[in-house]
C-alpha cells in the first residue's frame, strides 16, 4: 500500500513538472524583444518591450514607454494568447499604474496601453531585429555641421530655437530637438558639446538610442547620468567635466554594439543596446536613422560634429 502511495506521489510530481515546462514552452514564443508602435488620434509613438522567463513559472521583463527609461516588469501574466502587466508611473501624468493588455498571434503583438492619467493607446508590435553585423571598413569622415547655418539639419518641433553662430550650434533655451536630414546605419561619431550648470541634453544615435549629456561631474555613474545609454547602460566611470567646459564623445555604433569614449576615457566598451530609449523618433530599429540632438530639456551648445559611416558591403 505504501509503495502504491509513493508511486502516485512520484507520478503526480512528474505530471506537475511536465505541465510547468509545457506552460513555459507555450509562453516561450512570446519571449524576446518587441518594437512597439502606439497610436492615438492618428499619431504614432514608439515604445519597446522585453519578455523573458524567470525560473519555470513566471515571465518578467522591461518596458520603455513614450518617454523615460526602461522599467522592470515584476510579472507578465499570460493566459493562452492573452497577456497583461502593470508598472508604476514614471514621468507620465497621473498616479495610477501604467497597464498593458495585449494579444500574441504567433508573429506579432497587439492590444491597448492605458497611461496613469487614463489615456488609452492601441499598439502593435513586431520582433526587434538582432542587428548582428560583420566587421567592415570605414568610409570617409563627413562634417555634419558647417559652422555657419542649419544646412543639413531640421527641427522636430513647431518652433525652432536652434541657431548657428561662430562655428557653434546653439540651443539657448528649451524647445525643439534637431536632427540631421541624412540618415545613417553604422558609424563612428565625434561630437563636442557644452552645457551650463544643471542643464541636460542628449545625442540620439539613429534617432533611437540616447547617449546622455548631463551636468554630472563628481556623481556616481548611473543609467541616467553623463555618458549612459539612457535607462540601459551605465558608464564604467564618471568622466564628466565641470559644467561650462567643452567636452567630447567619440562613439562607435555597429548594429546594437556601442563603444563610448568620453573626454578621452572609454566608459562603455562594445556593449549591446537592448532597445530604443525614451524619446526615440520611432521603433523601427532595422532602419537607418538620423543623428538627433536633444533641445527640449535645457540650454546646450555643439560643435565639430563629424561622422564616419561604415562602408556598405
Amino acid at each position: 500500500m505504501k509503495n502504491n502511495q509513493a508511486f502516485r506521489v512520484i507520478v503526480l510530481v512528474l505530471l506537475l513538472t511536465q505541465a510547468s515546462f509545457l506552460g513555459m514552452a507555450q509562453n516561450a514564443s512570446i519571449e524576446g524583444r518587441w518594437d512597439l508602435t502606439l497610436t492615438k488620434d492618428g499619431k504614432e509613438f514608439p515604445s519597446w518591450l522585453e519578455i523573458i522567463h524567470s525560473g519555470n513559472h513566471a515571465l518578467v521583463g522591461r518596458f520603455v514607454a513614450i518617454v523615460g527609461s526602461a522599467r522592470p516588469i515584476s510579472r507578465i501574466n499570460v493566459d493562452g494568447a492573452k497577456f497583461n502587466f502593470s508598472i508604476p508611473p514614471q514621468w507620465e501624468d497621473g498616479n495610477a499604474d501604467l497597464t498593458v493588455d495585449g494579444h500574441f498571434d504567433g508573429n506579432g503583438l497587439s492590444g491597448t496601453l492605458t497611461m496613469p492619467d487614463g489615456k488609452t493607446f492601441i499598439f502593435t508590435g513586431t520582433r526587434a531585429p538582432s542587428l548582428r553585423k560583420q566587421p567592415a571598413a570605414w568610409g570617409t569622415p563627413v562634417r555634419l555641421f558647417n559652422g555657419k547655418d542649419l544646412t543639413g539639419w531640421m527641427a522636430t518641433g513647431n518652433t525652432n530655437q536652434w541657431i548657428a553662430t561662430d562655428g557653434i550650434l546653439r540651443s539657448p533655451r528649451p524647445g525643439a530637438n534637431i536632427r540631421t536630414v541624412q540618415t545613417f546605419t553604422d558609424f563612428k561619431l565625434h561630437i563636442e558639446f557644452r552645457i551650463p550648470k544643471g542643464s541636460n541634453s542628449g545625442v540620439y544615435l539613429r534617432g533611437r538610442y540616447e547617449v546622455q549629456i548631463m551636468d554630472s561631474k563628481g556623481v556616481e555613474p548611473s543609467i541616467g547620468d553623463f555618458g549612459a545609454i539612457y535607462g540601459f547602460i551605465s558608464p564604467s566611470e564618471m568622466a564628466a567635466k565641470a559644467a561650462g567646459e567643452w567636452q567630447t564623445y567619440d562613439i562607435t555604433l555597429t548594429g546594437r554594439m556601442i563603444t563610448v569614449v568620453a573626454n578621452g576615457k572609454t566608459i562603455i566598451a562594445n556593449q549591446e543596446i537592448p532597445g530604443i530609449t525614451g524619446g526615440a523618433i520611432d521603433s523601427k530599429e532595422g532602419e537607418a536613422g538620423p543623428i538627433l540632438l536633444q533641445g527640449d530639456h535645457g540650454p546646450v551648445e555643439y560643435r565639430n560634429i563629424i561622422i564616419t559611416p561604415m562602408k556598405q558591403g
